[in-house]
This record gives structure tokens, sequence and C-alpha cells, in this order.
């Protein structure tokens, strides 16, 4: 299995992300070449050497009309994606690559002076890009995460939100960088760590804001994140978006055997190298972490026992189970164990207290192999049914959904076993 695992400890930023995956392939002068006959109206990718705190990389750069994003204004920074009113940014992550909107003197693109909507970069990716139809989604489905968080913070409709820096050509063409090559590179499953976001605060024209700015951090949410020591804004909206859309897990790195690292390198400096570090591996088979918790109880009915493994379930817990135990005075009561992912547990834990008589909860957290799985719907005599597939550790297994199964041993008038013997000769 094809692993992609993406450190964040220096925050994330679309050209980072890019420069990174870049690094990843033998052959990038022909990843350049084919970036640049993507179609995208003036604009000219390029990669160049860069050494932060001695380690070596890639800077990943977005020529527009010949000249890189920021090149001729560092000082005012617009906020991208509001409705109405630009505020002025300072104190980002990186130069050349502003979280919040740049007004670029020197290259103003007729007729966007005050942003794109979704409409307009929909037209631009789907009409004009030479895309495959997977990347065209990825692209516009991180616009779209970037779309709701504006509109949520703004309190406008999606349809009104106007993008400034990442509406521009420069940051279409880092995305759509990012969601090329990770098209290319296929990996079965991409991981991350937690999200170093930076801390401190940002002026703008009408105040001071906090780092993650609102737009970031209302991407994040549900995104094991943290601040530091670090001073400035290390997570762009187009980093967090592009690692919400293509991340399915945030955590520490997985085992696997490495076959290449990129870096991808930010323009600023830092006392810890500012970069984005990506590993591409392989696994045979697959193993995760896993969090157990567990409590004691003595005075609930087995209704609000199943009650409580709903909610429990409806919270994110992968499993819950119970085991009938004997407590002190030989009391009959009930374990309750329930596993969730990292992520989960804290809604998780709320909904143990919330539903259940417990005053305590106990954890574990628990090494887990697990088979690959895989779902999918197959064509049978008997019509389309979904089959769960299994493999990994020398195993491999197949399985019908319950529920399909029954609905065609009814129309072909079958018992459930008759109609699996049929299926599986």
């Amino acid at each position: 299995m094809k692993r992609l695992y993406i450190d964040c400890s220096m925050g994330a930023a679309g050209d980072m992300l890019a420069a990174a995956l870049l690094e990843l392939f033998p052959n990038r002068e022909e990843i350049i070449n084919e970036l640049n006959s993507l179609g995208l109206e003036e604009v000219i990718y390029q990669q160049e050497k860069s050494v932060k705190c001695g380690i070596t990389g890639t800077h990943f750069k977005v020529l527009v009309h010949g000249e890189e994003e920021g090149e001729h204004h560092h000082e005012d920074h617009h906020h991208e994606g509001h409705h109405h009113e630009e505020h002025h940014h300072e104190g980002h992550h990186h130069e050349g690559h502003h979280h919040e909107g740049h007004h670029h003197e020197g290259h103003h693109e007729t007729g966007h002076h005050h942003g794109r909507g979704m409409h307009e970069i929909g037209h631009i990716v789907n009409d004009h890009l030479k895309l495959t139809e997977s990347v065209k989604k990825a692209v516009m489905s991180v616009y779209g995460l970037i779309a709701e968080a504006e509109s949520k913070v703004h309190g406008v409709p999606v349809s009104q939100i106007h993008f400034h820096e990442v509406g521009n050509m420069d940051a279409i063409g880092d995305i759509v960088a990012v969601c090329t090559m990770l098209d290319k590179i296929g990996a079965d499953e991409i991981m991350a760590s937690p999200i170093h976001v930076g801390s401190g605060q940002v002026k703008c024209a009408h105040g001071i804001l906090p780092v993650p700015a609102p737009a970031t951090a209302e991407i994040l949410k549900g995104i094991p994140c943290y601040g530091g020591e670090i001073r400035g804004e290390l997570c762009t909206p187009t980093g967090a978006a592009l690692l919400k859309y293509f991340v399915k897990e945030f955590g520490k790195m997985p085992i696997m055997a490495i076959d290449n690292i990129g870096y991808g390198m930010g323009k600023k400096d830092f006392p810890q190298a500012n970069c984005v570090r990506i590993f591409l591996g392989r696994t045979e088979d697959k193993q995760d972490s896993i969090c157990e918790f567990s409590c004691n109880v003595d005075d609930m009915t087995g209704e609000a026992m199943g009650f409580a493994m709903e909610k429990l379930l409806e919270a994110g817990a992968v499993d819950v189970y119970f085991t009938p135990i004997y407590m002190k005075k030989s009391r009959p009561g009930i374990l309750l164990r329930v596993m969730c992912h990292e992520e989960k547990k804290g809604a998780v834990i709320k909904a143990i207290f919330r539903n259940t008589s417990t005053i305590g909860v106990r954890e574990n957290i628990l090494t887990r192999y697990i088979l690959e799985r895989k779902s999918e719907e197959v064509e049978t005599s008997y019509g389309k049914l979904s089959c769960k597939t299994s493999s990994g550790y020398g195993v491999n297994r197949k399985k019908y959904e319950y529920d399909d199964l029954v609905k065609a041993a009814k129309e072909h008038n079958l018992s459930l076993e008759e109609l699996l013997l049929r299926l599986n000769n």
C-alpha cells in the first residue's frame, strides 16, 4: 500500500505543499513542463533550490505576468475572501504566499480587482484547464471549503464570497499543482501530523486579529492543531483547505518503509527550518493507534445502555460493546468499552458522561493491527450488491452487505444460505 505522510510542524501553505510533492518525482522538469501545459493563462511554474537551517529543499514559484506573487508589495495585505471590506494584514508565514489577499501592483487582472467568486473559479477550472475530472473535482472541493469558511466568518452566503488572494492566478496555480501531483502519485492513504498554526496576532485596518486568522481557524475545525513559540501565521487558508480535503487521518507518523522525502520551503526565515516535509512510502500491512475508554456502571437498564451505544456511535466511536461484570459487594454491573480515533476523543468522552451514569472514565491508547478494507458495488446475476473486501497479513476476504443480500434473497425467493452459495460458486 502506498502511503503519504505530511509533516506540518511548520504549518502548511499551497506553494510549500506543491514544492514538497514536486521533490517526490524523479523527473521534476517533466512535471513542471506538464503543469505549464495545463492552460493557466499567463502563469508559468518554476522551481528553485532553497536552503533553510542547513536543509536543502525546493521553493515552488508561480509566476503571473512574469513576476512572483508579492515581488512588488510586501506591506499592505488585503484580507482574502471578504464580501465587501478589504483588511490590511501583516506578519505572515512567508513572504510571497501570504494568508490574506495581496494587492498586486503591476499585474492586476482586468475585471477581477475585487476578487473572483466560486462561479469564476469554476469557469477557469472546468472550462479552460486540461485537467482530469478527478483533479477538477478536487480543486473545486478545496475552493468550496475556503468559501464555506469565509461565508461563516463574514455572515454572507457562499454565492456572495469573493476571493482576493486565494482567487488570484498564483493561488489557483498552487491548488491546481497540488491536486495534479497528488493525483499522479496515487497514494492509497494520506496522513498528516497535527498542524502548527503559529502564534501571536496580526494587525488589520479595523483592529487586531488572532493567529490563526478566523477563516483558517474555521477550516481547521475538527483537525488537531496547536500553537507555539514561533510568532506569525504558519498555516494559510489554502494550506488548511488542501489538508482538510486530502488527509484522512491526523496523528503521529505510522510505520512505513520510506521510499522518498520531499522538502517544500517557505520564503521567510525562522529559528526552525521553514518547510513542509512529505514522506512517500509503503506498508504491506496496516497498523494504527486507537483510543479505548472504559467505565463500570451498575445502575442503568439495558434499554438505557442501548441508547448510550447509539449516541456514542453518533459521536464518532468506531466500536462500542458491553460486558457483564461483578463489582464490589458482588453487585452485578456492566463494563462499557468504547473505541475511537484520537480526533474524536473529546466528543466521545462528553457523550459517555452525558449518556451514562458513570463518574469516571479510564483511557488506554492501543496499537491496532487491521486489514485494509474497501467497499465497492459489484454486478452479479442477482443485481448490484455492495461488497466489502479485506486484505493484509496474507489474508484476502470478501463479504456482501447484509441488507443487499436480504433484498436479493427476497426478490429471487432464496434463503440467505442458498444465495451465498450461488454467489461464491
